[in-house]
Parts: C-alpha cells; sequence; structure tokens
C-alpha cells in the first residue's frame, strides 16, 4: 500500500496531520464520533407541487364531466317538458324574491283537504253493490255529487214503503167519502124508508083506534094493549128515521171530515219515513271530490251506530279545496297575519309552486310545541287536482309581506 497522500481519503489525511493529544481531557473529545451533517432535501422539493397540480387535474375532469351532465339534462328536460322548464323558472323567481327581502318567514306544513267527509250511510244494510254499477268503488275515483257509491239490500225497506202506501190510499178513501157526502140515490132510499114507516105508522094507529071502540065487546083487553104498543113502537122508529134522513140531507159533521183528514196525514207521515228508508238503500255522494278511503266491501254490514260492522263507507273530500297545516312557533307568530301571501312547494314536487292565502290563525296554541296552528289556502287549478298536492303530504311555505288586494265588487 503506498503512502501517498494524495491518494487517501482527505478525512485520513487530516487526522494523521493533526497533533496527537497530550492531556486527559483532549483524548477524551477525541473520542467522540462526528457531527453527521442533514441529508439535503433540495431532491424531494418537486413532490408537493406535482401532488397539487394532479388534484387539479382531477378537480377539472370531474367539474367538466359533472357540467355536461348537467346540461344533457337541462336540454331534455327543456325539449319534453317545457312546463318543467317554466316552473323551474317560477322556483328561481321565486328564490329571488325570497332574496329581495319579501320572505319573511319559511316553514314546513301539511297538506290537509279544507273539507273531508266520511261517508255513513243512514239506514242499516248489507251491501250488495259498490259503485255505480260501470265503476267499481276505489281509492282516487273522482266523482259527481249524486252519483252511487253503493247499494244496500232493501226487501225489508221494500215492504214497510208499500204497506204504508196501502194505508195511505185507505185513508184517502175514507175521508173522501165523509167529505163528499151521501149520494143522491141513498138520499132517495132513506126517504123511501122513512115514507114507508110512516105508511105502516098510519096503519097501526087506525087499528089501535078501531080496537079501542071495540073496547069490551068484540076485542079482548090483550089485543087492544098489542095494538097500541105497535103503534107508538112504530112511531117511535118514523122519528128516528126522520132524524137520520135530516142528518143525510145536512151531511157528515166536520168533526169526522177532520178526524178522517188526521188519519191521513199519520198514514202519509209513515209512507214518508218508509220512503227516505228504501232510498237511503242507495248511498249517493254528497259533494263533487274524490274518493280518499274505502272502509267496506260487498257483503258487509254497514250501520252508522253499530258495534260489531263497518260504520262507514269511505272518506272523501275535493282536492280541489286545500289547505296547508303548519305549526308557527310563539316566537315568530306575530309575523303572520290573515291575508297574507304565500308561496307553496311540495315537497315531491320542488318544482311546482302555487299561490297560497293565510285563512286564518287557530284561536288556541299547541302548548306541546309552543306553536300556533296556522292555515293557508291553497288555489290548485282542477286538471292538478289530487296530482301534485295529496293530502297528508309535505309543503315548504314561503310567506311573504305582501297581503291580497280585496277583489271590488261591481
Amino acid at each position: 500500500m503506498t503512502n501517498d497522500l494524495s491518494t487517501r481519503p482527505a478525512e485520513i489525511v487530516s487526522d494523521e496531520r493533526r497533533p496527537a493529544p497530550t492531556t486527559l481531557s483532549d483524548r477524551v473529545r477525541s473520542l467522540r464520533l462526528k457531527e453527521k451533517t442533514a441529508p439535503s432535501r433540495a431532491g424531494f422539493a418537486w413532490l408537493p407541487w406535482t401532488l397539487c397540480a394532479l388534484f387539479a387535474v382531477a378537480a377539472g375532469t370531474m367539474a367538466f364531466l359533472a357540467y355536461g351532465r348537467w346540461e344533457a339534462q337541462r336540454s331534455s328536460e327543456s325539449s319534453a317538458a317545457p312546463e318543467n322548464a317554466r316552473s323551474t323558472e317560477t322556483t328561481r323567481n321565486d328564490y329571488q324574491t325570497a332574496s329581495s327581502g319579501e320572505m319573511v318567514l319559511e316553514r314546513k306544513g301539511y297538506v290537509i283537504p279544507a273539507h273531508q267527509i266520511l261517508v255513513s250511510p243512514k239506514v242499516s244494510g248489507m251491501i250488495v253493490q259498490l259503485g255505480d254499477g260501470k265503476r267499481d268503488l276505489e281509492e282516487g275515483m273522482r266523482v259527481q255529487k249524486d252519483d252511487v257509491l253503493a247499494v244496500l239490500e232493501s226487501v225489508n225497506y221494500q215492504a214497510d214503503y208499500d204497506h204504508c202506501r196501502a194505508s195511505v190510499n185507505s185513508a184517502w178513501q175514507r175521508f173522501i167519502e165523509l167529505y163528499t157526502g151521501n149520494r143522491e140515490q141513498e138520499i132517495r132510499q132513506a126517504r123511501g124508508a122513512l115514507d114507508e114507516m110512516e105508511a105502516n105508522r098510519k096503519q097501526l094507529y087506525l087499528d089501535w083506534q078501531r080496537n079501542s071502540r071495540l073496547r069490551g065487546a068484540a076485542v079482548a083487553e090483550r089485543d087492544m094493549e098489542l095494538a097500541e104498543s105497535q103503534y107508538k113502537a112504530m112511531d117511535r122508529k118514523v122519528e128516528q128515521m126522520r132524524q137520520a134522513y135530516s142528518i143525510m140531507l145536512e151531511g157528515v159533521r166536520l168533526e169526522r171530515i177532520e178526524a178522517a183528514w188526521a188519519d191521513l196525514e199519520l198514514a202519509e207521515a209513515d209512507m214518508i219515513k218508509a220512503k227516505w228508508n228504501l232510498d237511503n238503500c242507495i248511498i249517493r255522494a254528497p259533494v263533487s271530490g274524490t274518493i280518499l278511503t274505502k272502509k267496506a266491501e260487498i257483503g258487509n254490514l254497514v250501520n252508522s251506530i253499530a258495534f260489531n260492522g263497518s260504520t262507514s263507507l269511505c272518506e272523501m273530500a275535493d282536492l280541489s279545496d286545500l289547505e296547508i297545516d303548519i305549526s308557527i312557533e310563539e316566537r315568530e307568530v306575530s309575523k303572520i297575519f290573515k291575508g297574507q301571501l304565500c308561496k307553496v312547494r311540495p315537497e315531491g314536487f320542488p318544482e311546482r309552486v302555487y299561490e297560497g292565502q293565510v285563512s286564518r290563525l287557530m284561536p288556541t296554541a299547541d302548548r306541546a310545541k309552543s306553536a300556533i296552528p296556522v292555515r293557508v289556502k291553497l288555489k290548485v287549478p282542477k286538471e292538478e287536482e289530487g296530482v301534485y298536492l295529496k293530502p297528508e303530504s309535505g309543503a315548504i311555505v314561503v310567506f311573504l309581506k305582501k297581503t291580497e288586494p280585496p277583489s271590488t265588487k261591481k
């Protein structure tokens, strides 16, 4: 091995040229390890910038794809459903209205019919038909007022009506007989009977007078008494017949006519009740509306006061006359007033916007919620009845500062 200093490492050469330690402290310091210098980080400075660039490229790509999908969806919706586009524009205008300061409050409520009817039978009976015969009764069916909803068994009610109708006819004939009085033939018949009795009385009177003259000679006492009694009996009968004939000429007493009329009215009242029961075997729609729930089937015994059968037939309501039931906190209720205009958006169809107006604030608060129930009246077009706004569904109501101007009547 050569001792040329040029071929040795610089650290070794420097150690050989360093003077040997002479003291103990110098030797101790000479035994320490040399401090290593920190490696240079210049080679890793590019890594953060590279990661940032990759993240920016990925974010831009995702944004571009999302924009492409949104643009395609918007174009398809605008071409397939222009009404939805107009509704979206309306929604955007509503948000602009709200952002411009016209909105005072926004709350969620629930759709309820303004008038919900529980259709129950007025008479009891078994259902033999549901619907009008052309279509069956089912939920969601639109019916008009007086449309047939169901038919009940009517055998007993028909028999009662026929019996009462016969009683009315009988009472009517009795009244007519008394009101019109006796016929001319009956009067002549009574007059003939009276004349006959008077003639018999005359003959009996002559027999009695003859026996009186022959009394004691040719006629026995008993024969004379018998002739006298026969005459007096016939005289009484003649008087009775004369009074009956006079009554026949004057006519029937007014009290008997009025009693017959009262009997006729009583029979007619029974017939009206029987007819009412018979007519109510056909259950008809009380109003125009939509069937919400069906509560009976064919073969069910329905009765509004029954405990072991169906008490009602169905529930129905007019879905063009709706309200939103909202609970407004007591601290916010000062912002709500009757006549206040509102914008209503169904939660299931947020692109649809309907106009509403606060119809009333309930007089009683809800203690559990510390809120006041408020009702908002809706304006629903006939063609959208029951389509977007369904009972018990949720809706977002935006309360505005404006009120509806009063209508001017000409």
